[in-house]
């Protein structure tokens, strides 16, 4: 009995004494868990998600760019997710996701065991909710503490926040293999689609992933465990009741297709930082790095490839022939301003060359391909393309004498007279052939008439931003002395594509952020920076191909057959750099081709910027039809427009003649008898216009302009040579008599005898037009109207006739008015009323 006595309390005491161990341990884990560092869970909902922010084409489908670094991700709400994936992704990695408070206690103990007993140190068991702890909240290493801090927080979350909330979380984490994230981003890679449209096939495939993304990955070796995991996943559904069993067989059978592995590169690089510099300038580094914001850009992907083919095949081919290794080309709407080429070199990726330089964006000197603001500064103030200035060797610097010689105390290399590219001159020269055939000579004279301030106001109203500092340019600006952006001169030209309005260049149509909130978007802001009429006559000059020959030769590489183009060319001096930039109403473009390091070529613009310009050319007007340029208004009134602005550059003190009766102009003789005769008085402009006041009388004292001496010398010692090939004009040669073929009696006398004001006529009735006529001179045609709507010119005599119900404008009583005119351009009017019963 004693013994049986000391035995029980030797068993009380083990109890007690263990029971006093679990109270002990008990409370050392309870403290310890206590004094674990657990991170705030709240912080979970207001965690900052890395999204990627991603730059596409105009059409916003093709993918240009995903900026943060490699990796892809873009979160969205559940409700975009589709039920498809949300229930294949529950099926798999936690079927009982809607039952437990974020942890399974079996699975944990299954884990602690496997654990303790077993070869690895922890093992998995995890539902969604501690999944979505441990990729947002805790570290990636595997111990015990980390393990419990996320049963612990798993806990917390699944208490405060709402089921569907978390796999919302949860899928917008998951990995999918490689760079992908999210199920977003998933689908786009994977299936080309968006989430909510994917198949239940396509779903089981995605929740397949994420267990072993880089061995499940449809591009590897392995796809027979991924189909085995989907056939899987589509199996736990149906037990579920997820899914019936038709749905389970179909999705079984589905042949389901993978898009193509998109390569992890970057499409039209340079256009790419382009807009990731603008981005960033305006939105700030954290937002374009991490605030998952789309960008759609106005790049048109199918030319830019067309572009960049054709660049880099010019560039090869004018490295091998001219020594030119490297070329740049913009190509942009002149209506919108918007970007739809940037290749900023033959190649981003080639290092010889410091391929991603973008010489698009970059300062160059323009040569020639500047000259047209300076003419549309001069066409502004009142010169004409056919405006003639002297093409002759002239020194500009007032310390040197007309020869080019300095003063005495002066710098010789101080004189400026510049030369052609062919180091010729030619005499006179009207403004139309000077800038077709790029004279630099009269390009010069020409901006100094013009004015330097007022010249640079033309060019930065049009977009060039380059040459605010006025102090550091003189007269050789006009053939390249700045330096200007292919950006900014392509939008330029735009200007005068765009008949005088300016569409600010831009690369954006559309900035969307997370949400889908628009933070910005394109918005035509088309501004008149130019005259209508100094564009148009601008783009009639530029696509003149017959007077651009005598340089380019016909059907140079300038040339477009079937279209209308307007285009310049561009050299600097050594052949350092090479442009060419022309346009249609619709399209300008640009192209620089040159070195990057300014070594010289063998030749220049046309010749090496020309073949490109104008295969890309060619190839994106495929699409457009031919656009012709609006005809300028070049009508001018001899009487107010002085002769030397209208390109008599043989005087400009002068009379109007008849051409008819060879007598002085009166009132009545019309426009297409007179012609000017002007009294040869040959001088430089600078003896007949007042730079100040372009079109207003001439100076009082000419020599006061300190070129003037430097102008005359050269032009008078060249009449004097050629005189003799032109005729002479005197005062002696002015008639005295007044134009008698042209007055009020000479006017052609006309009758109208059919239709007439006494009889009324049917509205279906054919009315046969009767006149006669009679005059001192032959009736040459006839203009009709109807209640002043213009019916058509007709000859004399010849058949007209008109059924009054085919007019517009009939009424009860109309008015036919006929014009006549005889062939001496003498005009008459006559009208007469006459009567229609419409019943």
């Amino acid at each position: 009995m004693k013994k049986l006595i000391r035995n029980r309390r030797f068993w009380k005491n083990v109890v007690l004494f263990l029971a006093g161990v679990f109270i002990l341990m008990a409370g050392v884990i309870i403290i310890w868990l206590f004094s674990l560092k657990i991170p705030d869970f709240q912080s979970f909902t207001d965690r900052k998600v890395v999204n990627s922010t991603q730059i596409y084409d105009r059409t916003g489908e093709i993918l240009l760019y995903d900026i943060h670094k490699d990796i892809k991700r873009t979160d969205i709400p559940a409700e975009l997710m589709g039920i498809n994936i949300k229930n294949a992704t529950v099926a798999i990695e936690d079927s009982e996701f809607y039952n437990h408070g974020g942890i399974k206690l079996t699975a944990i103990i299954r884990a602690v065991l496997s654990n303790t007993f077993g070869n690895g140190r922890t093992q998995g068991g995890s539902t969604i909710t501690q999944q979505l702890v441990k990729n947002t909240l805790l570290t990636r290493e595997k111990s015990y503490t980390r393990k419990i801090k996320e049963w612990v927080i798993a806990t917390k979350i699944d208490k405060y926040i709402p089921k569907e909330k978390i796999l919302e979380y949860y899928l917008n984490e998951a990995p999918y293999g490689g760079t992908i994230y999210g199920i977003q981003e998933a689908s786009k890679a994977y299936f080309g689609k968006k989430p909510i449209d994917l198949t239940l096939a396509e779903a089981a495939y995605l929740a397949s992933i994420p267990q072993s993304p880089t061995t499940l990955s449809p591009y590897g070796k392995n796809r027979e465990k991924l189909e085995n995991r989907k056939n899987y996943v589509l199996s736990r559904m149906l037990e579920l009741k997820f899914i019936s069993k038709v749905e389970y067989d179909k999705a079984r059978k589905e042949a389901v297709t993978f898009a193509p592995q998109s390569s992890t590169g970057i499409k039209a690089p340079h256009f790419v930082f382009y807009i990731k510099d603008y981005v960033e300038r305006k939105y700030g580094k954290e937002m374009i790095q991490k605030g998952g914001i789309k960008i759609t850009t106005t790049l048109d992907y199918e030319l830019q490839e067309k572009g960049e083919e054709i660049v880099k095949e010019g560039a090869l081919k004018n490295e091998k022939d001219w020594n030119g290794k490297n070329a740049s080309l913009m190509a942009i709407d002149p209506k919108t301003g918007q970007i739809l080429v940037m290749a900023g070199s033959r190649d981003y990726f080639d290092k010889e060359i410091d391929g991603n330089f973008n010489v698009a964006t970059a300062s160059r000197q323009p040569g020639s391909s500047f000259k047209p603001f300076i003419y549309a500064t001069a066409f502004n103030k009142g010169f004409r393309p056919e405006t003639v200035l002297f093409d002759l060797p002239t020194e500009f610097q007032t310390t040197c004498d007309p020869y080019g010689r300095a003063l005495p105390g002066k710098n010789q290399e101080d004189c400026y007279m510049p030369d052609n590219y062919d180091g010729k001159f030619r005499g006179p020269m009207s403004l139309r052939s000077a800038l077709a055939q790029s004279i630099n000579l009269v390009a010069v004279k020409l901006f100094y008439l013009a004015g330097l301030p007022s010249s640079l106001k033309t060019a930065e109203d049009m977009g060039i931003n380059t040459l605010s500092d006025i102090s550091r340019y003189g007269l050789t600006l006009v053939i390249g002395g700045g330096e200007v952006s292919l950006y900014d001169i392509t939008g330029a030209y735009g200007v005068f594509a765009n008949n005088g309005i300016r569409n600010s260049t831009t690369g954006i149509l559309k900035i969307e952020d997370i949400s889908g909130k628009v933070l910005e978007e394109f918005t035509p802001n088309p501004q008149e920076v130019l005259p209508k009429n100094t564009a148009l006559l601008i783009s009639d000059v530029l696509s003149d191909e017959k007077a651009r020959i005598p340089t380019f030769g016909a059907h140079s590489s300038l040339y477009i057959p079937g279209k209308t183009v307007a285009v310049k060319t561009g050299t600097t001096n050594n052949n350092r750099d090479a442009w060419t930039i022309g346009y249609t109403p619709s399209l300008v473009v640009g192209v620089w081709a040159g070195n990057n390091e300014n070594t010289p070529m063998k030749k220049g613009g046309a010749a090496v910027a020309g073949p490109i310009w104008n295969k890309f050319i060619t190839e994106a007007l495929k699409s457009l039809p031919d656009e012709k340029f609006e005809q300028p208004k070049t009508e001018e009134d001899p009487n107010t427009i002085k002769p030397v602005l209208r390109g008599f550059w043989q005087g400009n003190e002068g009379f109007l003649v008849d051409k008819i009766s060879g007598k002085l102009a009166s009132p009545n003789t019309p426009k297409e008898t007179i012609e000017q005769k002007v009294i040869t008085n040959v001088h430089t402009i600078l003896y007949w216009v007042d730079k100040n006041d372009i079109m207003g009388p001439p100076p009082l004292n000419p020599a006061s302009d300190s070129q003037f001496t430097h102008w005359e010398v050269p032009i008078q010692n060249w009449w004097a040579q050629n005189s003799w090939k032109y005729g002479i004009t005197t005062i002696n040669d002015k008639p005295i008599a007044i134009d008698d073929v042209h007055t009020d009696n000479a006017r052609p006398i006309v009758s109208i005898i059919e239709p007439n004001n006494f009889t009324t006529y049917r509205a279906n009735q054919k009315i046969n037009l009767k006149i006669i006529s009679s005059g001192p001179y032959p009736l040459l045609r006839t203009d009709v109207f109807i209640n002043d709507a213009y019916i058509g010119t007709y000859g004399y005599p010849s058949f007209v006739s008109f059924t009054p119900s085919e007019l517009s404008n009939l009424r009860a009583e109309n008015e036919l008015k006929i014009v006549a005119y005889d062939n001496a351009y003498n005009k008459n009017e006559i009208s007469v009323t006459f009567k229609v019963d419409s019943n």
